[in-house]
C-alpha cells in the first residue's frame, strides 16, 4: 500500500512539474506582445489616419494588416494619469493619487505586465515610464516587480526613447513568451529629434509648407515650422517600429506577436493635449496580430484603453483580477460586427493647473462635464511655452483670433458641452444650449451621473492648484502656490478602493 501511495506521488509530482512547464512555456496559444507607446501625438497624425503629411509607412502597414480602430479613446490626455490607466485597466480617479500627473498608483493595484511576468512571460519596459506605486507604509510589503528588464531607452546622442528597442528585442530570453511595454519620448516638447536627425534611416524633415495647420491654431511661419518638428519625432518613432517588426519577423515570431500601437494623449499643442475633446482624447489604436485577428480593416467600435489590459492578459490565459476595469477586445478581433462597450468615459484632472472636467462618448455624441468653468482649458506648461500658444496670444491682442482659436483662451467655459464628432469632427460647434438637443444631452448627463456614482467619483471641494503661469507657462513660486487641504477626485470616496466599471 505505501508502495502504491508513493508511487501516486512521484506521479502526481511529475503532472504537477509538467503543468507548471507548460504554464511557464511558449505556446502558440499564448502569444507575445508588443505594446508602442508614443508621448503626445493626437490620432490624426499618422498616414493611415488620414494625415495627407505624416511620413508613418511601417505603423500605416501594421494598420493595413491589422485593426485601425476608428473610435479609440483615453481615459486621460495627460502622461502618466493615462499611462497608469493603461498599465492598471482602471479609471484615472480609481488609481488613488495617479488620477494627477505626476503622482503614484495606490499601493494594493496589480499592473497587468506583473501578471504577464508572473505566469511565466519575460517583462520588459525600454524608454519613458513616469508610472510607480505608493510606497509602503508599515507592515506593507512594495508591489512585485512589474519587468525583469527596465531602460530609459537613450543613449549617446539619441534621447528619443526607442534607442534600445531593437537590442532588448535580440536580447531577450528565446524560450519564453515575452511583453515589451516600448514607450518612446517622441513626440514630447524638446524637439530632440531636429538635432538627433538621421536622413539615412529617417529619410528627409518635414517641410513646414507641407504640415497639417488644424483651424484653433495660427497658420504662420513659427507654428508651422513647430509642427514639422513635431511631425519629424512622429516620423522617428515610426522608424523605430519598423526596425522592431523586421527583427520580429527576421526571428520568426511576427505572426504570433500581439502588437498594439497607440499614444498616451494629444499632440503637445493649444486645444489638444490635456483636452476632453477628440485633439486631446482620441488615440491611434492599430492591433495586429496574423495569428489571432481574424480579420483585417477599420472599425467603427468603441474602446477604451482600459480595455488593453484584460485583452492582453485573456489572449495570455491569465486571470484577470477584479480590480481591472476594462472589457477585453477579443471579441473585437474576431468579429468586425463585435461589439465590447457603448459607452467611453475620460477624465480632465490637474496637469500644471486646476481642473475637474469628465467625459462621455455615445455614438457620434461627446459630452463634457466641466466643474471649473471659470478657468480656461488653455493646455500644458510646455504647450504654453511654446511658439504655436505664443503666435495666438500675439492674434488675441491684436483682435484676430477666429472661433475656434478663440477657445483655446475662453474663460469662463460652458459647464456642459455636447457635440456631433461625426459631423463636427474638431468638435467646434457646441450643440449643448439647442432645445432639439436637450433629450440626448439629458440623456448623457445621466449615464456620466452614474457613471461617476458607481466608480466613486467626486468633485473635491479643493483641488490642486496652478503650479504655472496661464499667460507664459513660467513656473509660479512657492509663495503663489497653496496646496494646503487639496485632494484628488474620488479620495473622498475611496475611489482606489471601487472596482465597479460602471455602464459600459
Amino acid at each position: 500500500m505505501l508502495s502504491n501511495l508513493f508511487r501516486r506521488a512521484v506521479l502526481f509530482s511529475f503532472a504537477c512539474v509538467a503543468l507548471l512547464h507548460a504554464s511557464l512555456s511558449p505556446a502558440a496559444d499564448r502569444p507575445n506582445v508588443v505594446l508602442f507607446l508614443a508621448d503626445d501625438v493626437s490620432w490624426n497624425d499618422y498616414g493611415c489616419y488620414g494625415n495627407p503629411a505624416a511620413r508613418t509607412p511601417n505603423i500605416d502597414a501594421l494598420a493595413a494588416d491589422g485593426i485601425r480602430f476608428d473610435r479609440a479613446y483615453l481615459t486621460a490626455s495627460s502622461c502618466s494619469p493615462s499611462r497608469s490607466s493603461i498599465i492598471t485597466g482602471r479609471y484615472p480617479h480609481n488609481n488613488g493619487k495617479a488620477a494627477e500627473l505626476h503622482q503614484p498608483i495606490s499601493l494594493h493595484l496589480p499592473w497587468f505586465p506583473e501578471i504577464l511576468k508572473q505566469s511565466g512571460y519575460y517583462t520588459a519596459l525600454s524608454g519613458k515610464h513616469h508610472m510607480k506605486s505608493t510606497a509602503p507604509g508599515q507592515g506593507e510589503s512594495p508591489r512585485p516587480d512589474a519587468f525583469d528588464h527596465v531602460d530609459a531607452g537613450r543613449t549617446k546622442g539619441d534621447t528619443s526613447g526607442s534607442a534600445n528597442w531593437l537590442s532588448v528585442t535580440r536580447q531577450r530570453p528565446k524560450d519564453q513568451p515575452f511583453f515589451f511595454w516600448f514607450a518612446s519620448y517622441d513626440a514630447h516638447r524638446g524637439w530632440d529629434a531636429d538635432r538627433q536627425w538621421k536622413p539615412d534611416e529617417y529619410g528627409p524633415k518635414h517641410r513646414p509648407e507641407d504640415v497639417v495647420v488644424p483651424p484653433f491654431l495660427s497658420d504662420d511661419t513659427k507654428t508651422r515650422q513647430d509642427l514639422a518638428s513635431y511631425y519629424n519625432e512622429v516620423t522617428r518613432f515610426d522608424h523605430r517600429i519598423g526596425v522592431v517588426v523586421e527583427e520580429l519577423r527576421r526571428q520568426g515570431v511576427l505572426d504570433e506577436t500581439l502588437i498594439y500601437v497607440l499614444a498616451d494623449n494629444g499632440r503637445p499643442f493649444p486645444r489638444a493635449k490635456t483636452r476632453l475633446h477628440d485633439s486631446g482624447m482620441k488615440t491611434a489604436l492599430v492591433a495586429h496580430w496574423p495569428q489571432g485577428i481574424q480579420w483585417t480593416g477599420a472599425s467603427d467600435q468603441l474602446v477604451s484603453v482600459i480595455d488593453l489590459a484584460p485583452t492582453v492578459l485573456s489572449a495570455a490565459g491569465c486571470q484577470i483580477p477584479e480590480t481591472v476595469q476594462g472589457a477585453s477586445m477579443l471579441p473585437l478581433f474576431e468579429q468586425a460586427s463585435a461589439s465590447i462597450r457603448r459607452y467611453a468615459f475620460s477624465e480632465h484632472n490637474w496637469h500644471d493647473y486646476e481642473a475637474f472636467g469628465r467625459s462621455v462618448r455615445h455614438g457620434d455624441h461627446l459630452l463634457i462635464f466641466n466643474q471649473r468653468p471659470y478657468l480656461a482649458w488653455q493646455g500644458p506648461a510646455d504647450s504654453v511655452r511654446s511658439d504655436s500658444h505664443q503666435q495666438l496670444r500675439t492674434l488675441r491682442e491684436s483682435g484676430q483670433l477666429s472661433d475656434a482659436q478663440a477657445d483655446v483662451f475662453l474663460a469662463p467655459r460652458p459647464s456642459v458641452e455636447l457635440y456631433n464628432v461625426k459631423t463636427d469632427p474638431h468638435q467646434l460647434d457646441n450643440l449643448a444650449a439647442q432645445p432639439e438637443h436637450a433629450e440626448t444631452k439629458t440623456q448623457l448627463m445621466a449615464v456620466l451621473e452614474r457613471w461617476m456614482e458607481a466608480t466613486g467619483d467626486s468633485v473635491p471641494k479643493k483641488l490642486s492648484p496652478d503650479t504655472f503661469d496661464r499667460e507664459t507657462g513660467k513656473p509660479l513660486g512657492k509663495d503663489a502656490i497653496d496646496a494646503d487641504g487639496a485632494t484628488t477626485p474620488g479620495e473622498d470616496r475611496s475611489a482606489d478602493q471601487t472596482n465597479a466599471p460602471g455602464p459600459r
